[in-house]
């Protein structure tokens, strides 16, 4: 199971639990989104995803902006600071992700 553009944090360790994939979009990078950040950096890199969700959602630093694809480099780039932040790290190995995920 994808949970697309994942918005309860309050049930990320259930999630965790069930192996489903967590993905998240350019929201987790709003300053008020506290509680998403939090719950995105103790996702498993094995289960985190990042999605641009196009042309909504886009970053902060384009929020109010129609999201484009080139900006999830920057919801990754937030999402793997913190998971840095809590000792973790957010970068899996894309190519067993992929390969587990879409069974290429």
């Amino acid at each position: 199971m994808i949970l697309h553009c994942f918005s309860m944090p309050e049930h990320v360790a259930a999630c965790i639990e069930a192996g489903w994939w967590i993905s998240f979009a350019g929201n987790v990078t709003y300053p008020k989104a506290v509680e998403l950040a939090a719950a995105a950096a103790i996702v498993p890199a094995q289960r985190l995803l990042v999605e641009t969700d196009a042309p909504y959602l886009a970053p902060q630093s384009r929020r109010g902006k129609p999201n484009e694809p080139a900006a999830v480099v920057e919801t990754a780039r937030f999402l793997a600071a913190a998971a840095r932040r809590r000792g973790g790290r957010a970068r899996g190995d894309a190519r067993a992700q992929r390969g587990e995920l879409f069974g290429w």
